[in-house]
């Protein structure tokens, strides 16, 4: 994703802000625009293909396509709390806040392309998070 595709709040198309920032310690940064030709179809010699682990793609990179092996990065905004899933928003420094119903969906659809991107096998990765 480029700097171009930021908007005047400092979200950028896809709504990644300060959640972008928050998986930086994990050295995942999603907004590395990766080149789709050499990251999906490059052999595993190749730095810039998705062998490597070096760029982290976005759902929106990866709708439509299948790899043998994922590895998804599940982030504090959806959570399973009890029998029923609990959206978060995060801006900036305010902390998590309640998601609309529009971006609820739209959460949960971006989770569901994600989780069904592999044909082999998945890794799913939780950073370790604050318990409040």
């Amino acid at each position: 994703m480029d700097t171009s595709s930021r908007q005047r709040d400092g979200t950028f198309w896809n709504g990644a802000s300060s959640k972008a920032q928050r998986l930086k310690p994990h050295a995942i940064d999603i907004r590395v625009d990766i080149d789709p030709v050499h990251w999906f179809l490059n052999a595993k010699e190749d730095t810039r293909s998705s062998y490597y682990l070096e760029d982290a793609a976005t759902e929106f990179q990866v709708q439509g396509l299948e790899l043998d092996w994922t590895c998804v990065t599940w982030d504090g905004d959806l959570r399973f709390k009890g029998s029923d899933w609990s959206y978060h928003d995060f801006r900036g420094d305010r902390g998590p806040t309640s998601r609309t119903s529009k971006n609820r969906i739209y959460l949960r659809n971006a989770y569901r392309v994600l989780l069904t991107r592999a044909r082999q096998g998945m890794v799913i990765f939780v950073p370790p998070g604050e318990p409040h």
